[in-house]
């Protein structure tokens, strides 16, 4: 089947003003406008959002993304399905040589990658790309690898049942994208985010664990365990704060530059006591507030080297993951993993990790799939707000008395947050 007429009226009127467009004066907002979003129209696709959804069940979102050097903090379309993430897209001006040119394709893929979407394409209007985003993305990737179509804008016409039978809103609906996804599913070199996170964040503990051990000598197994994991996840959460906005890009790598890094860390640490009041940065007695603050951390001696060998790999272009996309059910499967372990002390005050008793016992630890929980929270919360009112919703409390990475706690918490929307 022949491209509807307004792609072939695209495609001629790229074609008369190809080298207008190639100048580098053409920017990426311009292609944006005048012919990627009719593009992607034309597949059916609401990029207007005409429709006037609530921004959680958008069709597109479109990125106001953040420039920092050569690098955004978001992909600059996420096409969706009621909420539901299944492509991103990330666009480029027409000078940018994308057949050939290795950064944009990585940019490309550490967002995918990070986000767990099988599939995102790369496009100028000129060339268009669709990567494998399952295999782990490096920086020092040739611009093919795992680029599974390439097509150029002439080929548009001939090839328009190839695109729409993938990324039409049709064929979303109809499972023809996720189909398309499993036939290059299992490919060597595939490498799911969770995993390769998992196995990141073990070897910080290890480092963390051995340095602490060694320069704070009077600490009990317990307070070393406590020590550890507090740090890690104090430096993700403000690295995901960079990545969102919430917190300015570049701080925790800053501090690289210079000796007296953890030092230097706890003022940031302090800092978020005093912006988010949560128990993560609890340093201090605060009136109605039960739990003692945490009055051993600050405290500890932590080389420069570990530290720095921890930043170096979290940002772009020597780490492969874009804090800005990963959904909250990563994280969680990734903490609740990491918590199957315990740092223990050997006679001679050298830290050991192993996996816990109660672990080794049941074979692993046990992640609940995000459908079980929504299964489970549309059957609870959902009824228990059906016909209500948000004054009465208002009085609702909820337990997860089996808590782990708080995966129903979310779940319930974004429930009721697309219940007000509503």
């Amino acid at each position: 089947m022949a491209a509807p007429e307004q792609i072939q009226e695209l495609v001629e009127r790229f074609d008369r003003n190809l080298d207008a467009y190639r100048s580098g004066k053409y920017n990426e907002t311009q292609v944006r406008r005048e012919f990627i979003d009719p593009l992607f129209k034309a597949l059916g696709w609401d990029m207007d959002n005409t429709q006037g959804y609530a921004e959680a069940y958008k069709d597109v979102i479109h990125e106001d993304a953040i420039k920092i050097g050569d690098y955004n903090k978001a992909p600059d379309y996420c096409f969706r399905i009621g909420g539901t993430r299944k492509f991103f897209l990330e666009a480029k001006k027409p000078s940018v040589y994308i057949k050939e040119d290795i950064a944009p394709a990585f940019q490309l893929r550490r967002y995918a990658w990070s986000a767990k979407l099988p599939l995102s394409i790369l496009t100028d209007f000129e060339e268009f790309a669709v990567y494998d985003c399952r295999i782990k993305p490096d920086k020092t990737d040739k611009a093919a690898k795992a680029r599974i179509l390439y097509l150029t804008f002439k080929e548009y016409d001939q090839r328009w049942d190839d695109i729409t039978s993938i990324f039409s809103k049709e064929a979303v609906l109809r499972g023809s994208f996720d189909k398309y996804a499993d036939t290059s599913k299992g490919k060597r070199g595939t490498s799911e985010v969770d995993t390769a996170f998992l196995t990141e964040i073990e070897s910080w503990r290890e480092l963390l664990a051995h340095n602490i051990a060694l320069r704070n000598s009077a600490l009990s197994q317990r307070e070393l365990n406590f020590a550890v994991q507090q740090t890690i996840d104090r430096i993700i959460f403000l690295r995901i704060c960079e990545d969102r906005g919430i917190e300015p890009y570049g701080r925790l790598m800053a501090l690289t530059n210079g000796n007296q890094i953890y030092a230097r860390l706890t003022d940031l640490f302090r800092q978020a006591d005093a912006r988010y009041n949560s128990g993560l940065f609890h340093f201090r007695e605060e009136r109605d507030r039960p739990e003692a603050p945490d009055e051993l951390t600050l405290q500890l001696t932590i080389d420069d080297k570990p530290l720095k060998e921890v930043f170096k790999n979290l940002y772009y272009p020597d780490s492969p993951y874009a804090f800005s996309v990963p959904p909250a059910d990563i994280l969680g499967s990734v903490y609740e993993q990491f918590l199957g372990k315990v740092i223990r002390l050997t006679p001679g005050n050298r830290a050991v990790v192993e996996d816990k008793p109660e672990v080794k016992k049941a074979g692993s630890v046990f992640y609940t799939p995000t459908y079980i929980v929504d299964y489970i929270v549309k059957n609870t919360v959902g009824k228990l707000v059906e016909g209500k009112k948000p004054k009465q919703v208002e009085k609702l409390k909820i337990l997860d008395p089996a808590c782990g990475s708080g995966s129903f706690l979310i779940g319930a918490y974004q429930k009721l947050l697309d219940w007000h929307l509503k």
